[in-house]
């Protein structure tokens, strides 16, 4: 075999080791790039399975959930806030986390409540976990969730107004703080109870306020807040935004010719104990005495002149303990007659005894004041 035969032989079993190497690489770049779309494939799967768990989450489900008392519209997901019977509605969505839904409330929190005292406007609230989606965290659920325990309550309006008055910075989930939610229920008189921190501890409406979420964005609305009012979106015309004074022109427009709503008072409206009572008027008659001991004897004299006032005075003895002291006016027609006698024996030390409460028109407060002693007759007759 010449010399160049074997050159032409080494040769070529150089380039088919060549070539065989050059195929092993590229068999080698198949199995990489089929081994890193296998990951990208189960990277994808996996990110859908953890929308549509969170989906599910958010309250996907169809079933029934445990709405807070009072809640109205749609599978129960409004709390309704001003007169049920008001000539027009505002709808609103919003997110406790929510920068522009503070915004919103500082300016238009005056208005909406004079709209609603005044019988015009009827709030109806859905609470959103927007910023819970978009940055991480539970703060919009868990406020969500003590909002409609306040609800519970009957204390809604005032600490969905609380809320925003001490909302964090949109990405400090503070309010994912249970023990923080119940804090500010102190704001509240009467709120922070213990059936309140309960329901905040055990999430009791955590799946009512994921249920709202799920409407919301099968709504498609996409944003917070989001106000309609009387079904219509009033809040997101840039060309034409909405201010306070315009709102209050487009209720009354809404509201032409219709009656306004019945408005009951919030219970820190109700009448405190101590406030004074209205005046009345009627047929006269005779006070409620004051608190008498267990044993004593009291005497008096009762005398009455002119139609619808009974002047009296009484001095006596009469044994207990503690005192009574009431002042009332009342005014009142028609005229009293009556009389009566009495007596009694006792002894011992006695505390002073003054008139009984106001009644009706046409009555004066009786006094008494007197030590323990010896019994004493007495009698009373009064005209008038």
């Amino acid at each position: 075999m010449t010399e160049n035969n074997r050159d032409a032989k080494r040769s070529a079993r150089e380039r088919m080791q060549q070539e065989r190497e050059r195929e092993k690489a590229r068999a080698k770049r198949k199995r990489a790039a089929l081994v890193g779309g296998s990951i990208v494939a189960v990277l994808v799967v996996a990110a859908v399975i953890g929308v549509v768990v969170a989906n599910n989450k958010s309250g996907s489900s169809s079933g029934p959930v445990a709405a807070p008392p009072g809640a109205t519209g749609k599978d129960d997901l409004a709390i309704p806030v001003g007169a049920a019977n008001a000539p027009s509605t505002l709808t609103v969505y919003e997110d406790f986390r929510c920068p522009a839904c503070d915004a919103f409330e500082k300016t238009y929190r005056t208005t909406v409540h004079q709209l609603m005292d005044s019988g015009q406007l009827r709030g109806e609230y859905h609470l959103v976990r927007l910023i819970d989606g978009n940055l991480g965290g539970t703060g919009s659920l868990n406020a969500g969730n003590a909002a409609a325990c306040a609800q519970a309550e009957g204390r809604f309006r005032a600490y969905h107004d609380v809320l925003y008055d001490n909302q964090p910075n949109e990405e400090d989930d503070k309010f994912a703080d249970k023990n923080y939610l119940i804090q500010l229920a102190g704001k509240v008189p009467g709120l922070k109870t213990p059936a309140f921190t309960s329901c905040v501890d055990k999430g009791t409406y955590n799946t009512w306020v994921n249920k709202s979420n799920a409407d919301f964005n099968s709504a498609g609305f996409g944003s917070t807040p989001t106000i309609l009012l009387n079904g219509k979106n009033i809040y997101n015309n840039q060309s034409n935004p909405l201010t306070p004074d315009k709102l209050k022109a487009m209720v009354a427009a809404a509201n032409k010719g219709k009656p306004l709503g019945s408005v009951s008072p919030s219970p820190a409206s109700a009448p405190q104990p101590g406030a004074a009572s209205p005046t009345r008027t009627g047929t006269a008659s005779r006070g409620t005495e004051g608190t008498e001991g267990t044993t004593g004897t009291r005497s008096g004299a009762t005398a009455g002149t002119g139609p619808g006032l009974e002047p009296r005075t009484g001095t006596g003895e009469r044994t207990g303990s503690g005192e009574r002291t009431v002042t009332g006016t009342g005014t009142g027609t028609g005229p009293e007659t009556g009389s009566g006698t009495g007596a009694g024996t006792g002894s011992g030390a006695g505390g002073s005894g003054v008139a009984g409460p106001a009644r009706s028109g046409g009555e004066a407060p009786e006094q008494g004041t007197g030590a323990g002693g010896a019994a004493v007759p007495g009698s009373a007759v009064g005209t008038g």
